[in-house]
């Protein structure tokens, strides 16, 4: 297990690294966490540290009670919203945060992200919803994300007030729900700029989801 463990702080530490290669965070903000398979634990990064000096040595593992288990540091205030993520949805095997600019816009107006687009339906199955407001440092954001996503599509939510948080089924995959999620709201901003965007029937939306989660890509993705 302490293989494993050290491989998803790699892995882990790595990922923040795409998190500013994107743009999708500014200074300490926003975090990558990454579920222990068949462990009732979690890897996450470190509170207030500069992303310049994240190290796979500096991740924090913590229980799902969001817990230190292994690490000197504090862990991202944000843990106790991943802890209760992993333990309402054990599908998820990672999360991410971000205050991704335009994303962030919408969740300032706490307007979900209406499907416009044909990479929206392929990466999200339609809307990118509106979560509700929570304050940070307990698991509140948790319940709403589990929420706002539970028998929903998206990976991603828009939390009220806040920023974004995904999910995946690993730590890359809900990166990946972030950068997609900050591309999708970049360009509806705009369309929406330039007049009103056209609607997209329900059934092109369901096709296109099903396709490309299903059907693109190498060996079917």
């Amino acid at each position: 297990m302490s293989e494993v463990i050290a491989a998803l702080r790699q892995t882990v530490s790595s990922l923040h690294g795409e998190l500013t290669r994107y743009g999708l965070v500014a200074w300490t903000s926003g975090n990558v966490s990454a579920r222990v398979p068949g462990q009732e634990l979690l890897v996450i990064k470190p509170s207030g540290v500069s992303y310049d000096d994240l190290a796979p040595a500096n991740m924090i593992v913590c229980d799902l009670d969001g817990v230190v288990v292994e690490g000197d540091l504090s862990p991202s205030s944000d843990t106790a919203a991943h802890a209760y993520v992993y333990r309402a949805m054990p599908e998820v095997g990672g999360v991410v945060h971000t205050h991704s600019t335009y994303a962030t816009a919408w969740a300032a107006r706490g307007e979900a992200i209406p499907c416009h687009l044909t990479a929206q339906a392929d990466e999200f199955g339609g809307e990118i919803p509106i979560g509700p407001f929570a304050l940070i440092g307990g698991d509140d954001i948790g319940k709403g994300i589990v929420a706002t996503l539970s028998g929903h599509r998206s990976p991603a939510v828009l939390m009220r007030n806040h920023g974004v948080f995904t999910i995946g089924k690993d730590a890359r995959a809900a990166v990946k729900a972030a950068v997609m999620c900050e591309d999708v709201a970049r360009t509806a901003h705009l369309a929406r700029a330039l007049g009103q965007p056209l609607p997209m029937a329900q059934a092109d939306v369901d096709s296109l989801y099903d396709r490309y989660q299903n059907v693109y890509g190498q060996s079917g993705r």
